[in-house]
Parts: C-alpha cells; structure tokens; sequence
C-alpha cells in the first residue's frame, strides 16, 4: 500500500486540537495467510487525528468490500469489512526507563522528523484484522464431496449414498437384512 502521509502542521499544534481525515485508496488487494483478497471498490476511511499532548491519536473507521474465494466450495466469496483505527504516534521514544517491564516488547509509531505520519499501515491493520479466519460463500455452503470433488451446493452428488451403502453392506449385521421375521399363519 502506498504511504499516506500526513502533515502535523498548525492545525494540530496545541493539545485537544483535531483534524479531520477522510479518504479513498484504490488499493487492489492483500495477502494473509497465504490467500488473496481482492478490494474491487478500494477501501474508504473517516479518521480523526488528535493532539494528545505527547502525541498523535488517529481513530476512526475504515470501510472495504473484499473479494476472495470459499474455503469450503472454492467458489468465490464477498464481505464487507468494517473496522476501527486506533493508533497512537508518539512525538518522541519514551526513554528506556519510563517503560516497564510488561511494555519492553510495546510497538508505537512514531510523528517522522519532518512531522509527518503515514496513516496507511493502521487503516491495512484494521483491514486485516476483521479479515474472517474462515471465508465463506455463503453461511449454508456445503462444500465439495471428498470423494468426487462435486459442488454440493449445485446438488447431491450422490457419493454419501453409495459410501452409506457400501458401509452397510460390509457391516456383521448385513445378513440380518434378508431375515424374514414374519409367522406362517400371518401370509
């Protein structure tokens, strides 16, 4: 993704001052986990970034429709994300003694030496991170048959039939299928 990049000018030069940030990246897609997503109408944000005295606060919301493909039929799959910005640019590293222990392994952003922020890594985070660890077509998606390879959201296959009667066929109790259990007196 392309940087971002925000000037931290006048507007937000005294603590409590805001700006407000609104936007659209035509970003194409991403990566995770291997899979690809793609972003047809890119990824709309409204953020508002804060003078918080040590730093800046960018918060807000960031709105995609993401494209990908089914993990249970292969088909392809659409979402929508809808995610939060949270993230806090400190003006300077707080010295190694005003961290505690707990916050040795604390990632913080940074206001860059030219005053700047780039925005774009927090609005991907959020993106990713309401990305669905499993991605489905639809939530009744049945999936391909393990034995054919068939969509069975198009229809039965027929191969959990033939699977079940192959399974009662081979079972000690087949025999007991072609017991007649009727009397004599009852024809």
């Amino acid at each position: 993704m392309e940087p971002i990049r925000v000037l931290i000018d006048e507007r937000l030069e005294g603590a409590g001052s805001v700006l407000p940030l609104s936007g659209h990246i035509d970003e194409p897609g991403y990566e995770l986990g291997g899979r690809e997503f793609k972003l047809p109408g890119g990824i709309d944000y409204d953020l508002v970034l804060t003078n918080a005295g040590e730093g800046i606060l960018a918060s807000g919301m960031v709105r995609a429709h993401v494209l990908g493909t089914c993990d249970r039929c292969l088909e392809d799959a659409e979402f929508d994300v809808a995610s939060e910005v949270d993230e806090y640019f400190l003006f300077e590293a707080p010295a190694e003694e005003e961290l505690s222990d707990d916050e040795d392994e604390v990632d913080f952003s940074l206001v860059d030496e030219d005053h700047t922020i780039d925005v774009s890594e927090p609005i991907m985070a959020a993106i990713l991170m309401e990305t669905p660890f499993v991605v489905l077509c639809r939530e009744d998606c049945k999936g391909l048959c393990p034995t054919c390879g068939a969509n069975l959201n198009e229809g039965d296959c027929g191969c959990a039939a033939k699977r079940e009667a192959e399974k009662l066929a081979e079972s000690p109790f087949a025999a007991l299928a072609d017991l007649n259990l009727e009397d004599d007196d009852e024809k």
